[in-house]
């Protein structure tokens, strides 16, 4: 079960070897747990890109074993909503182990698959719609699947659904009126126009499923 109140850790780079890795901290105290495994005893500043080196034994010792470059996102500005740090190092699979073990050891929690994505959801940063436009891009497999990705990352998804919520809302509330107010005499809406409406919205929903 997840928890979104303690600070969570994870790789955030593929696996294997490679120029650079990235590990990702997010949570409250996620500038407190990476600064136990930094060199550096200044504070962190928000949203600068620092160097530094960094202990990545998995906390068996205090030697210093890569360069790094931390960077510190203040909540509520972040990727999750919380506090996160992002520690990039040389993307060998030792250091990366290492580091990650070192900030289990500070108090970390390591993260499950799709957490981080999760408690962004949670915190308002992102909807289910670009919830899973996350996944979907990083599973595109040509162009055409990763621009269509990204539009739904980018909210164009849940704009149109918004708009249609917004025309079925104002549709049902001038019915509403109408029944409640039949001896009146008062129309809010004529049923010629409530199936022209209802037309338009079912038209738009083609549209959205078609992906136009």
């Amino acid at each position: 079960m997840f928890s979104s109140d303690d600070t969570i850790v994870a790789i955030a780079t593929p696996s294997g070897r490679g120029g650079i890795g990235v590990v990702r901290i997010s949570g409250p105290n996620a500038t407190a747990i990476a600064v136990q495994v930094l060199t550096r005893r200044q504070a962190l500043a928000p949203r600068e890109a620092t160097l530094t080196r960094i202990r990545a034994d998995g906390g068996s010792s205090r030697r210093p074993s890569d360069h790094a470059i931390v960077t510190w996102f203040p909540a509520p500005h972040s990727y999750t909503g919380e506090h996160v740090v992002e520690i990039s190092t040389h993307g060998s699979p030792v250091v990366l182990r290492g580091l990650l073990g070192s900030l289990v050891a500070a108090g970390a929690r390591l993260a499950r698959p799709g957490e981080f994505t999760f408690r962004a959801f949670l915190n308002s940063r992102i909807d289910l719609a670009q919830a899973e436009a996350v996944a979907d891009l990083i599973d595109a497999a040509t162009p055409l699947q990763a621009q269509m990705a990204f539009d739904q990352l980018e909210g164009t998804l849940s704009a149109r659904i918004e708009a249609l919520d917004r025309k079925l809302l104002d549709l049902i509330a001038r019915l509403e009126a109408s029944l409640d107010f039949p001896e009146e005499g008062f129309h809010f809406i004529e049923p010629r126009e409530v199936a022209a409406r209802l037309g338009d919205v079912i038209d738009e929903l083609n549209a959205v499923l078609s992906h136009e």
